[in-house]
């Protein structure tokens, strides 16, 4: 199933917002101080080229024992230059796609998905692609840690 709606995401609209990604990804590669930025870049432009079976976890999520204060102070930083330069029309990109694919009843599933990324499209460093699965297991044992 997760294949058939990947396929309905890059046919109904994914390609332009992975598109959109992949070229955010290269302009923070050529300009130089912007370079911490592709990491970020790469990893939901994964997303948005498979948006099924793959989630978006912030890295503290999937490592506790190495939080830092000011790798998160650094993070936010890049986040809020990296909203200025690429999130917003990233964004807007990830919104007119959803709408677009929310018209006809199809597109309904895909243009959800759209809308999810495009909330991680604002503040994405920090935050790494992996399985449904494995972002299940690390949130299960976080819960099991906190709560024990």
């Amino acid at each position: 199933m997760r294949t058939v709606l990947n396929i309905l995401n890059f046919v109904l609209g994914g390609f332009a917002t992975t598109l959109g990604w992949f070229l955010a990804t290269l302009v923070s590669i050529l300009l130089i101080v912007t370079l911490p930025l592709s990491r970020s870049c790469w990893e939901i432009t994964k997303l948005s080229f498979l948006p099924y079976g793959n989630e978006a976890v912030h890295v503290d999520e999937l490592d506790p024992d190495n939080k830092s204060t000011v790798m998160n102070a650094g993070g936010t930083f890049l986040n809020i230059f990296w909203f200025i330069l690429f999130g917003w029309w990233l964004c807007l990109t990830h919104i007119f796609a959803g709408i677009a694919q929310c018209i006809t009843l199809i597109g309904i599933p895909v243009g959800i998905a759209n809308f999810k990324i495009a909330a991680i499209a604002l503040w994405p460093v920090g935050r790494r692609v992996v399985s449904v699965e494995t972002a299940r297991a690390a949130r299960e044992a976080n819960a099991r840690r906190r709560y024990q």
